[in-house]
């Protein structure tokens, strides 16, 4: 299993609906896809809390051929290039487990 987690901040934190709503449009979009969790972060956020990141991405995929495969999707690449403009920053975590 291969745990694929990406977190984005955002220019504008107004966006971050628009955004969630782009990246839920890649659920299912691969066979091997075992998981596909969408977060954003509370606002305010909760006294002790701290983020750096306005969006969160945590996916989960039955091998390295099926993450390639969601990669490699069409629609994938067409929501990042709409992405890409509406962020600030973006972290990227793959692991085997």
């Amino acid at each position: 299993m291969i745990r694929h987690i990406v977190m984005w901040g955002l220019k504008d934190p107004a966006q971050t609906v628009r955004f969630r709503e782009l990246l839920e449009s890649c659920r299912g979009l691969v066979p091997g896809m075992v998981e596909f969790d969408v977060g954003s972060r509370a606002t305010p956020l909760p006294d002790g809390l701290e983020a750096s990141c306005e969006v969160v991405l945590v996916s989960t995929f039955d091998s390295l051929a099926a993450l390639q495969a969601y990669q490699d999707h069409p629609t994938h690449r067409a929501v990042g290039a709409q992405l890409g403009p509406m962020r600030s920053s973006r972290q990227v975590m793959d692991y085997e487990f």
